[in-house]
């Protein structure tokens, strides 16, 4: 082979690189568009969460007493690896969401001993938490479009919550209108709060705590 093959072959083979790279980074967002095409009024935004929103919903976990960490909706895992490169070596990551497609995607996609993913309603929340072996959550965050789920459903979801939570856990809630933070200040003994304009569209945080005060 000449040289100029030789160069003709790196060349294609690093497009080819380029191309698999590519088609690797925009994966994710073509799940998810598809998850949101199947069920729109379980998808709360065809946009996955900014950074800044990511950071802040996490910053006031205490992570060094957090062992089993549960996300409702997560998607394509826009918050997983922020929460796995956050938990101690010794909790657990449950996500749980309807949509199979979701989750048959991040099982595939996180390769980490700490991560289960479950195909089911976080109305069941408890029944998951038991089947891992543990006797409740330290936090639970929701990315649930709360506001359009069908009647009865966000009240059951949230009443399952605050049940499944320890005392001093907290159920943590991102979303764009106020039917999540109405509901969490209803049922939970405190509320904190927070607004991120850097996201798309701008989001409500809610924190909601089981218990007067907030671990220390």
């Amino acid at each position: 082979m000449t040289g100029n093959q030789l160069a003709k072959q790196a060349t294609r083979n690093a497009s080819r690189g380029l191309l698999r790279n590519l088609r690797r980074a925009i994966r994710p967002f073509g799940v998810f568009f598809q998850g949101f095409l199947e069920n729109p009024r379980m998808v709360g935004s065809i946009i996955p969460s900014s950074q800044v929103t990511i950071d802040a919903m996490l910053e006031q976990v205490d992570w060094q007493r957090c062992h089993l960490f549960v996300e409702y909706g997560p998607g394509v895992g826009t918050f997983c690896p922020h929460i796995l490169d956050r938990l101690p070596s010794g909790g657990r990551l449950l996500v749980i969401d309807t949509n199979p497609r979701f989750i048959e995607y991040l099982n595939r996609d996180i390769i980490d001993p700490r991560f289960h993913a479950v195909h089911g309603s976080a109305a069941d929340v408890e029944t998951f938490v038991e089947q891992l072996g543990a006797a409740h959550a330290d936090y639970v965050l929701s990315g649930l479009p709360i506001s359009t789920l069908p009647d009865g459903v966000a009240e059951t979801i949230v009443d399952a919550t605050y049940r499944v939570l320890r005392h001093g856990g907290a159920f943590l809630t991102y979303q764009f209108r106020p039917t999540a933070r109405e509901l969490t200040q209803e049922r939970f003994d405190r509320t904190t709060r927070g607004f991120v304009f850097r996201n798309i569209p701008p989001c409500l945080l809610t924190w909601g705590w089981k218990g007067k005060r907030s671990p220390t």
